[in-house]
């Protein structure tokens, strides 16, 4: 069980789980996860780090076929400039492998926000923690878990 599903669990949060064997040679792991669970790209979310005027970090959620805005994030957190965190930086802050980061159970808590595209749908489905498995659940309930706001951030 990874951190992300434990975090889901003792909430008490409905949600499901949904395993594929990753492809060890795909090209984009949120692309890859769409299509293997056969749902649109537009409902399923990668979690992406940032780190703000060069100092803290925060965390970004966006549809698998867009890119996160750095002008939209920074603003929402109130920087001047973000810029994507370093892959090692990532890992160690959240404790999730590259392709596997979660938006939930993360070992410290970062400043989070999620594209506000996301309130469009029932479900969504974002990384379990570990490449091959997504969580989905409710925009709302992820946005609690995650203490996130919904903010336009896909370009």
């Amino acid at each position: 069980m990874t951190p992300a599903i434990h975090s889901a669990k003792q909430a008490g949060f409905a949600f499901q789980l949904h395993e594929y064997e990753h492809d060890t040679s795909a090209l984009s792991f949120g692309l890859e996860a769409a299509e293997k669970l056969g749902v649109a790209v537009e409902q399923v979310f990668k979690t992406l780090v940032v780190k703000l005027d060069g100092k803290q970090l925060a965390v970004g959620i966006v549809p698998v076929n867009c890119q996160l805005g750095l002008k939209q994030i920074a603003k929402a957190a109130g920087a001047k400039k973000a810029a994507m965190a370093a892959p090692a930086e990532v890992e160690r802050t959240t404790g999730y492998v590259l392709g596997g980061v979660s938006p939930l159970g993360q070992k410290r808590r970062l400043a989070t926000f999620i594209d506000d595209s996301a309130e469009g749908y029932a479900n969504i489905y974002v990384s379990a923690g570990r490449r091959g498995l997504e969580i989905e659940l409710s925009p709302r309930d992820l946005a609690t878990l995650s203490q996130a706001s919904f903010v336009p951030l896909a370009t």
